[in-house]
Formats: C-alpha cells, structure tokens, sequence
C-alpha cells in the first residue's frame, strides 16, 4: 500500500497521504522529522522557532534537531542535526512534538546563525512574546562558556524587542555598524496638539527624522494610500522620512548608512 500511489515517503520509515503531502508545511515536517527523534532529542533552531509563532524558514528548509552527542540518526537531507548538550528543562511539549523551549531556542539561534540572522532571529522571537529579553540574558549568564557565547552577547546587546520583521533588525543593525547612534524602534510620532500622527519603523526623535522599511506589503492599495496620507502628515510636522527597501538594506548597506548620517548631519 505505501509504494503506491496514495502514500508519499517524507523520511525513511514515515509516510503520508499524497493529497496532504502536497500541502505539508515546515510544521508537518516537524512532526514527520519527530517520529524519528531519539531519546534525549529535540526540534530545535528555526524549526522550534516556527513552531513557537517565529516563522524564519522556507519550504525547503531542513527540520533542525537538537540530539545528545551519544544518539545516532541516519542523515538525510531534510534533516539538520545540531549536537549539544541538552537538559530535561530545555524541552517542552508542543503538540505532542518535543521541542526547545522558546529561551533554549533563541539561546541556540543568537550563537548558531550569522550575527545579522542571530539578532534577526532573537528579535523575532522576543517580539513573538514567548520570552523576555531580561530572562534570555539571564539564562545565556549561566551558559556563558558554550560555544558561541562570544557571540551571542554581541547579538543581546543588539537585540530589539520591538522590532517587526527580521529586515527591520537587518536594517538597524546596518545603521548600528555604521557608526551611527541607535534608532529608537517602532517610535509615536504626535504633532503640537498630541494628536497621534503615525507609527515609524525607526527613529531619531531628537532630530524628528523617521527611518521606514518598504516591504512589499506597503504595495497593497489601501496600505499605500495610508502610508502616503501617513507620510504627508510627518512632514507637515517637520519629520524627515527616509524610505528604505530590501535593496537597499542587503544590496546597497554603504549606500544607505551615508544617507542615514547625512540627514543626521542635515538635523543636527
């Protein structure tokens, strides 16, 4: 019956209806991917982040699996192992699936992943409200010599709880390293009656400049008429708003640093 047809092979042993195969998502990998877990083992990484609200995966992306450095698992290319120690405290139940808990799981992501896709990530995860910054920096205090702890730190300081989507965190994160002071995130702009005007991406309030990231959900109709009607009413408070996109950001950073500290200069 399962060489048939009906039935479509996800991993070695696992299997699942061809209708719903051609639906499956990272979360019906989750669960094929712990069927196979050993003892001791774990979802982890952006697999446990996707299954906390915290979606940082393509349909494609492997299922992360935290297992203890004794277990053995046949590799396969939907499978990403991560070896580390791994603590009962360290696991929750999600589903039924074991699964890193939310301050395992931006432990492991701040210290794993590049710096920018680290603090994109912690960000993510605290703006999800699954955890708070205070306790993720205590509970990476008591992990301080595992690997990437160095790391992780930089991604601490760095980290934005407010922040809304991950090329937000990439951009801030641009204008940090350029040498430019820190843009307050997701600030209330109000005009001289205290009527609230809108709210930026980020901020320099001192200076009234506002830093707005375009995704393509600000092409919508009705998004742009809003954003346009937003974007009168903060010039006629006297912000000046710089309009940024994912080129910008990931093609174009020098670019984009130089126009940051220019309107700083122009402010200052």
């Amino acid at each position: 019956m399962l060489i048939g047809p009906a039935w479509q092979r996800m991993l070695p042993g696992v299997y699942l209806h061809a209708g719903a195969f051609r639906d499956a998502d990272h979360g019906t990998w989750c669960e094929a991917a712990g069927l196979l877990l050993p003892p001791g083992g774990a979802i982890g990484g952006l697999s446990a982040a996707y299954l906390w609200g915290v979606n940082l995966v393509d349909a494609r992306s492997p299922v992360t699996l935290v297992l203890p450095r004794t277990s053995r698992l046949r590799p396969h290319p939907r499978l990403r192992v991560m070896r580390s120690s791994l603590p009962p405290d360290d696991i929750a139940r999600l589903g039924g699936l074991p699964i890193t808990t939310p301050l395992r799981t931006a432990f492991d992501l701040g210290r794993s992943l590049p710096r920018a896709e680290g603090v994109a990530a912690v960000d993510a995860m605290l703006g999800a409200r699954v955890m708070t910054l205070p306790k993720l920096i205590d509970y990476a205090a008591g992990r301080s010599g595992w690997l990437g702890a160095p790391q992780l730190r930089a991604v601490l300081a760095l980290a934005e709880p407010l922040t809304e989507s991950p090329m937000e965190s990439r951009l801030r994160l641009l204008i940090v390293d350029a040498g430019l002071p820190r843009p307050v995130a997701q600030h209330d702009v109000f005009n001289a009656r205290g009527r609230l005007l809108g709210r930026v991406d980020l901020a320099y309030p001192q200076w009234r400049i506002a830093i707005e990231y375009e995704g393509d959900h600000h092409r919508e109709p009705a998004r742009f008429r809003r954003d346009v009607a937003r974007l009168n009413a903060l010039r006629g408070a006297g912000w000046l708003v710089l309009r940024v996109t994912a080129d910008d950001v990931l093609r174009h950073p020098g670019r984009t640093a130089r126009q940051v500290a220019a309107a700083i200069g122009e402010r200052r």
